[in-house]
Formats: C-alpha cells, structure tokens, sequence
C-alpha cells in the first residue's frame, strides 16, 4: 500500500486551535503527518488536538502566545523531542486590528505588530535552523491576507503586516532555496470562519460581489495550503497564493 502524501512529516501549525489552522491540522494530519498543534488557549489547542487524535491523527498540542521568542524556541524543541524532526512550518497565527486610519491608536499596533510581524519573522527563523541542521530541506508556509494586496476600509494596519509577509518570503528565497527549503504566502480573502459567521450578512455581502458567487471555505484554504507544502510544489518558492473567488480582480468594497 502506498504511503499517504505526508508519511513521517513533522509539522508545526500555530493558530491552529479553530478555523483554517485547525482545518489544515485535520487535513496535513488525514494525509499522514504528525502535527504540532499551537494554539494561544491552551485548553483549546489540547482539545483540537484531542479531536485530531480520535479521527486517527498523530497530534499533540502546544499551547502559548507563539509571539514570544521563549515559546518559539520551545515548541522547536518540542517538536524535535516529540518526533524527531520539523519538515514543514505553517505559521498561521495573527491577529486582526481594526480602525479607521485616522484614529487609530499605537496600542493596537504595538500588538499587531508583535504577533503578525515579529513572532511570524521569529519562528520562520526558528523553524529554518532546525530544517538546516537536519540537512534534508522543508517547507515553510505563512498566512497572509488578500487586504496585503488590495486596499480594504479599516485594515491599513493588518493590511501593512501582511503585505509585510509577502515580502518575507519573496526575501528570504535568497537564505533558503540553498537549503532546499521553500517559503510561500496563502493568501485568502473572505472565507468562512467560526468570527466572520457572526456578521449575519456576511455571506450575502461576499456571495454578491466576488466573481465566483461565494466566499472560500476553510476547506478551499486549507487545500491550497496543502498543496504548498507537499512535494509536489517543491519549485515554488517565494510566492503568494491568493484564493479569493477572484475578488482581488474586480475589487468591489463591501462598503
């Protein structure tokens, strides 16, 4: 019988406690890899990982802010402890601020960017060293967002921190192609999510205005990040993958 696609892979997922991190922890985990789930509830992510392992998944759970240069050196540590070795990296954790440009407080930005910039930089760092050390390449995929690429009311903040991460990984092809190590953005636009679901016209508003006629499920998402880690996109490096239903063409505010 043939090995599923991610036989004997270690992969760090943060943020991974609901939504599209979860969904591709339940993904990577169906196709045979070994997951590190991160979540910053720590009870959320052992229940997520608890519910990964019932469905026949190999998962343990990490729980803590990944923004924080102790926790990002100890989940390394805790995957490579755990099973042997990180192959693949999916740095899904963010957080998203909004607020109109002109009142907006450094507070707010302060935290943004602490999680979407410096912790994402930080653990990509992390999890490159090991990969190097090992000497047998990886795959290191970072969340990104469609507002990086196109102007969206009330996210000039999030917006700049995830065009902030396109730009990461176009950069660091230079540091980790030598190594055999491929770094790529997903970019999704409206999806369907447990917070996105508590605006009641949200499926009405996206369904209306995106060229495909409804917006990306997590499912959609995690499919095409996947596809990003796996073998068979080990030419792909540097680049940001948008799944929008073709939104960021046409562009239409949902204002």
């Amino acid at each position: 019988m043939q090995n599923p696609p991610f036989h004997n892979q270690t992969a760090i997922i943060t943020g991974a406690g609901i939504g599209i991190g979860f969904e591709v922890a339940k993904q990577l985990a169906s196709q045979g890899s070994k997951i590190i789930l991160n979540d910053i509830d720590k009870d959320l992510a052992n229940v997520s990982a608890l519910q990964i392992r019932k469905n026949g998944g190999i998962c343990q759970a990490f729980g803590g802010d990944i923004s924080e240069i102790k926790n990002i050196e100890e989940i390394i540590k805790f995957a490579v402890s755990t099973f042997g070795k990180l192959d693949i990296l999916i740095a899904n954790a963010g957080i998203t601020t909004f607020g109109d440009f002109l009142d907006y407080q450094p507070e707010s930005m302060q935290k943004l960017l602490q999680v979407n910039l410096f912790g994402t930089f930080f653990l990509t760092q992390a999890a490159a060293k090991q990969m190097i050390l090992q000497g047998e390449g990886g795959s290191i995929l970072l969340t990104s967002s469609v507002t990086g690429k196109i102007a969206h009311k009330y996210l000039a903040a999030y917006g700049m921190t995830k065009a902030g991460l396109n730009q990461l990984a176009k950069n660091l092809v230079i540091d980790l192609a030598p190594h055999q190590i491929n770094i790529n953005t997903i970019v999704p636009g409206a999806t369907l999510t447990e917070r996105t679901l508590e605006d009641a016209e949200y499926i009405k508003i996206w369904s209306r205005i995106t060229p495909s006629g409804r917006p990306s499920t997590i499912q959609d998402i995690a499919q095409a990040s996947l596809f990003l880690v796996s073998p068979l996109s080990r030419q792909i490096t540097g680049q940001n993958l948008v799944i929008d239903g073709g939104w960021s063409s046409v562009g239409v505010s949902p204002y």
